[in-house]
């Protein structure tokens, strides 16, 4: 594998939201980063962006969405015009409401305009506010271009039914405030408590109070997949972060990150993220981020 096509980048962390634009090379490699990003596409008749295992072909006016700790690149497309929106994955855990929209839309990561027309032009309409806020260079910029981000995260909101589909997810209904609840607070436990002995279903079932399967038909609906499908991602956001930083070996940051095989460890890995945990180390080793030890 050819590590030199990857880069990985940390976000500001005195900024809670960043935005660019203007960019004349029409490509960029292969990355990650702790911090979200969304892409307003700009003009031209090709415009090829990848987030995780898929490659889209979009057109002006379109949205991409890559969450914080996604692969993503841009193979081919207009950067001079497009616009570039980084946002704290600090701040969006700070929120509740914010934290719910991220659960639900991990699996979208294209708004198309020609599929939701009215909806993507509502978004570029905050986008726009977004920009002229964000380079108008006033002291309260920041807090600002952040209320815009929770107005561009509502709108996909409300849209919730129309959006559902695209993510090949059945059609969701609404629940109410308590059960949103019980259900973000399941989810901040297994992210605090990955080397936990009991991760199952039925356990996080009884701990939100509600019945196993009327957790699962929630949890599918809220996060936009099942539930040991999103567990494996949890695990593979802890265990991308430990290789990234940590001086472990690989059995260790398999077990801290809640696998209980290197086998099932390796081939999530692979599954999710196109390359080994041992390839994946190695894009931090080449740009100098640490020194493993002998």
């Amino acid at each position: 594998m050819d590590l030199s096509t990857y880069e990985t980048y940390e976000f500001d962390n005195v900024s809670a939201f960043n935005m660019s634009t203007g960019y004349k090379e029409r490509s960029y490699k292969y990355h990650w980063h702790s911090y979200g990003e969304i892409i307003l596409v700009g003009p031209g008749k090709t415009n090829i962006f990848r987030v995780g295992r898929e490659t889209y072909n979009l057109v002006e006016g379109d949205f991409v969405l890559a969450w914080p700790m996604e692969m993503h690149s841009i193979v081919d497309a207009d950067r001079q015009e497009s616009l570039v929106i980084q946002f704290s994955n600090a701040f969006m855990n700070s929120l509740f409401d914010l934290r719910r929209i991220m659960h639900l839309y991990r699996n979208l990561h294209v708004v198309c305009v020609n599929s939701h027309p009215e909806l993507a032009a509502e978004l570029k309409e905050i986008a726009m506010q977004m920009k002229k806020t964000f380079f108008s260079e006033k002291e309260d910029r920041e807090i600002r271009c952040c209320m815009l981000l929770m107005e561009f995260m509502l709108k996909l909101s409300e849209y919730r039914n129309e959006l559902i589909p695209d993510m090949n997810e059945e059609h969701a209904g609404i629940y109410n405030s308590d059960v949103m609840h019980r259900m973000v607070m399941v989810t901040e436990y297994i992210k605090n408590n990955l080397t936990a002995d009991d991760l199952s279903q039925g356990t996080m079932a009884e701990m939100a109070g509600i019945s196993r399967d009327y957790f699962s038909r929630i949890f599918k609906n809220v996060t936009g997949m099942n539930y040991s499908k999103w567990l494996n991602l949890i695990r593979l956001d802890r265990a991308s972060e430990l290789l990234s930083k940590e001086k472990i070996t690989l059995t260790e940051v398999a077990m801290l990150s809640g696998f209980q095989s290197i086998p099932s460890f390796n081939r999530v890995f692979r599954e999710e993220k196109g390359m080994s945990p041992g390839e994946y180390r190695a894009l931090f080793e080449k740009e100098g981020f640490y020194e493993m030890k002998n």
